[in-house]
């Protein structure tokens, strides 16, 4: 077993303990890793607030869902296991209450870097409420955002699909299953193309059904993922609105988009708006009610594109990118006049994924402007 299987393996231990998460990542930062958290013993495990059932757990593990793990994590190169002692840790989910102990996702665990908002409403939606879950999502995978969702009937479904559909536009589907199941089960296929253009993501062991009380922990994973969590069609009663209130207990915005009066499913935005949710009709207000947020991702889209992380902050005029020969070849093709993203691939021969994140991060950093998905150099 290789290293990396090793420390995967005592991780999985770990998840499998149960329990309060609390406890076991305080166990994690003392100890460091997940090998040496298990081999610091019964008095360190207690001493950092484990109970007895974990403690067992720990001693004992339970032998199917170990096996079905360590099946799953080297049955696929696209498996993943990323715990909290992980650098590779999303940064946002770190940040936010009761983070969970690891992640198992199924795709590209890149994506949990970038930036994404969340988008949740209503599983029986009406025509017009998948409509606006469609167009807001087209819209911000267009400029690089992930769109973020529980992958559940109605409107979820309706975000992941439109996403899905935009050319290499991603997705990031957080389940309350295990990330091999589908849930409801008749999503197995948006689950397999999310999982291979995007990410599918679960702080269960796979095999793990579909259990109530699953979903409302789902949801806050859902929320502190995203920069902010967008709310399109709920009844006052509903899923979607216990993650608005869990992205506002991260401290991150929450934006509704208001509907009919004399639509059930539109009481629970107005609710949302009414406590100070920000209403929004289009993408754009979305982006722009982020722009601080964005600008605090500069640096680390960056790092993942491969970008020096020190630019000039005011680059000379022959060579204002100073950077790599794409981002050179992006600049050029760019002018004063706005240019759609299609006479951008035309001029570079860049695919519009690689275009999107560089645009979105010369945005960032104040060098391009856009205005109705065309772009131009600002200033």
């Amino acid at each position: 077993m290789s290293c990396r299987d090793d420390a995967s393996d005592a991780l999985l231990r770990l998840v499998l303990a149960g329990g309060a998460t609390s406890a076991r990542r305080r166990l994690l930062e003392r100890h460091g890793t997940p090998a040496a958290a298990l081999a610091a013993g019964t008095g360190a495990w207690r001493a950092a607030g484990l109970d007895e059932a974990q403690i067992g757990a720990l001693l004992t593990p339970p032998p199917g869902p170990l096996i079905a793990g360590r099946d799953w994590l080297t049955g696929s190169e696209r498996h993943h296991l990323l715990g909290w002692d992980s650098p590779d840790y999303p940064p946002l989910l770190r940040e936010s209450p009761n983070p969970p102990l690891a992640l198992f996702v199924d795709g590209d665990p890149a994506l949990l870097w970038r930036p994404s908002v969340a988008i949740v409403g209503s599983r029986i939606p009406s025509a017009g409420g998948c409509d606006n879950a469609a167009a807001f999502a087209r819209a911000l995978t267009r400029v690089g955002i992930v769109v973020v969702s529980g992958m559940a009937t109605g409107i979820d479904a309706a975000a992941h699909e439109s996403a899905l559909e935009q050319t290499d536009g991603t997705t990031l589907a957080v389940l309350g299953t295990g990330a091999d199941q589908a849930y409801p089960r008749r999503h197995g296929r948006l689950r397999d193309r999310i999982a291979a253009g995007g990410a599918v993501v679960s702080e269960h062991p796979p095999g793990t059904g579909a259990h109530p009380s699953h979903f409302p922990r789902r949801n806050r994973i859902i929320a502190g993922l995203s920069l902010a969590t967008l709310v399109i069609e709920a009844a006052e009663r509903s899923g979607a609105l216990i993650t608005a209130r869990q992205a506002a207990d991260c401290g991150r915005d929450v934006f509704a988009v208001p509907g009919s009066i004399h639509n059930p499913l539109a009481r629970g935005c107005h609710r949302l708006i009414r406590e100070g949710a920000g209403l929004v009709e289009r993408a754009g207000e979305v982006l722009d009610a982020l722009a601080p947020q964005l600008a605090g991702c500069a640096r680390i889209l960056r790092d993942r594109l491969d970008e020096p992380e020190q630019s000039p902050p005011t680059p000379p005029v022959e060579n204002p990118l100073a950077g790599p020969r794409d981002y050179q070849k992006l600049w050029n093709a760019l002018g004063h006049d706005p240019t759609s993203m299609d006479r951008l691939t035309e001029r570079t021969g860049l695919t519009t994924a690689a275009l999107s994140s560089m645009l979105l991060a010369m945005e960032l950093d104040g060098r391009v402007s856009v205005e109705h998905g065309r772009y131009c150099r600002k200033g």
